[in-house]
């Protein structure tokens, strides 16, 4: 029990010299010292945090398509390029176009950005996607076996491969064939056939048609299919039509002998349709990793090739998705000071400090205009309150009414004042209120001792 009483007077004791010690600090009470203090305390750890996680990840990750496929070998380019920068590309396999759109709709899934096809955002959240433009043509090519055929409905009751499901190319022929007639519940069979074993299925007559795409099919085996005698490459003779009534389809043309000169490969010229490849972000990626992955699409997709002209792509072409501002700001002003000035990681520590000195001086400059007015005030306040009370006492000594016993009471209080007032602790340069308030409390005290005195006479 004693042991418990001296913890208790120690700590009360500790506690009044804490507080003796902040009063002393701050100029102030306890309470609003503490305050200041966690304030503070607040405003630092706010800085720290925000300095943590302003920096510009290092590490990122993409979701592309199958191995060989279109997708995966743009992945593997970019990865290469982000490298120069100090910057890892995780590359994460997938189906194709579809998949990649579902991984990047998940919040659990961790990927950051991703090959996606125009077209495919229908019944998918895509709230927290945004485009950062469009990078190529994605043309959708039909090789098939048998007499030649002119439109897509003469596909109608045959043996079709039309791609993986979770790929761009099964999701668009489904949409093509519907618009054509063509269901799965009148006679048209869907084949599913082992991953590379397309070409040997159509050239052994195990299916009649293959629908391929570059999110999904490799470029060594389109090439198998182009070059093969007995194999035809569909020609879409409505692709104007299908351009227009699709809105993100776009009609491609490959001219005659273009593919293989010496075997003129196509023999004629041929139209096809397609979509544009998007690359899709979360919305709250990082504005230099943006700005770098376009600098890597500029050095991909910038050059020309059979389907898109020299600076045709990246391009911010919005389709389904919003063009994220960043991106918007790329293609306008190109890459930010910042990183184009310094390498990645220097620029980034830059931007860190900036993101938090510039909102920082924004808050301090008025702060700092505005403290000395209020300590002024604060300091001022608490002389000034005290000549209320010597106004009021005043007052009463000088009322008819007061008698011997009633200026006793004012002089005490008056007492009371004077030892409250010796309290308050000032800064120097505002010594000339503290003691003018001394002189007047002096003053007071000397008005009221002769009518003291005189009362006492009566």
């Amino acid at each position: 029990m004693e042991n418990r009483k001296k913890i208790m007077t120690t700590l009360k004791v500790h506690v009044k010299r804490t507080s003796a010690k902040l009063t002393a600090l701050f100029g102030r009470g306890m309470v609003v010292s503490m305050s200041i203090i966690l304030i503070v305390s607040l405003v630092v750890c706010t800085v720290i945090f925000v300095f943590i996680n302003s920096s510009a990840p290092n590490t990122i990750t993409i979701t592309s398509g199958p191995a060989g496929s279109t997708f995966q070998n743009y992945a593997e380019k970019y990865k290469k390029i982000l490298a120069r920068e100090g910057v890892t590309l995780k590359i994460l396999p997938s189906e194709g176009s579809l998949a990649n759109l579902q991984k990047l709709s998940n919040q659990k899934m961790s990927v950051d950005v991703g090959f996606v096809l125009g077209g495919e955002a229908d019944g998918i959240n895509i709230a927290n996607l945004v485009s950062l433009g469009s990078i190529s043509y994605q043309p959708l090519m039909i090789f098939y076996r048998g007499d030649v055929k002119k439109l897509l409905s003469d596909f109608k009751g045959l043996r079709l491969d039309i791609g993986p499901i979770g790929s761009g190319t099964h999701s668009l022929a489904l949409t093509l064939l519907k618009t054509n007639g063509v269901e799965p519940n009148d006679g048209t069979i869907f084949v599913d056939t082992v991953s590379g074993d397309s070409v040997r299925a159509l050239l052994n007559n195990r299916i009649d048609a293959i629908f391929v795409m570059g999110d999904s099919t490799s470029a060594v085996m389109m090439r198998e299919l182009l070059h093969a005698s007995n194999v035809k490459l569909f020609n879409f003779s409505q692709a104007d039509g299908y351009a227009r009534r699709i809105n993100y389809l776009n009609k491609l043309e490959l001219p005659k002998g273009v593919l293989d000169f010496g075997k003129d490969i196509p023999a004629e010229d041929t139209y096809l349709i397609g979509p544009t490849v998007e690359l899709i972000a979360r919305k709250n990626l990082h504005p230099a990793l943006s700005d770098i992955l376009l600098e890597a699409a500029q050095e991909v997709h910038g050059t020309p090739s059979i389907f898109r002209k020299r600076g045709e792509f990246p391009s911010p072409q919005e389709h389904e998705f919003r063009i994220s501002p960043d991106a918007t700001r790329y293609y306008t002003s190109g890459k930010s000071y910042l990183y184009r000035t310094f390498p990645f990681g220097i620029a980034s520590l830059i931007a860190r400090m900036l993101a938090i000195i510039i909102p920082a001086a924004l808050f301090l400059i008025p702060a700092m205009k505005a403290i000395p007015a209020i300590y002024r005030w604060r300091i001022e306040y608490r002389i000034n309150k005290w000549y209320r009370a010597l106004l009021d006492l005043e007052r009463e000594a000088f009322a008819p009414s007061t008698d011997l016993k009633r200026r006793k009471e004012l002089l005490r209080h008056l007492d009371h004042i004077e030892n409250s007032v010796s309290k308050i602790v000032v800064p120097a340069n505002f010594g000339n209120l503290f003691y003018g308030l001394r002189e007047h409390i002096s003053f007071v005290r000397s008005i009221l001792l002769p009518q003291h005195a005189a009362t006492e006479i009566a």
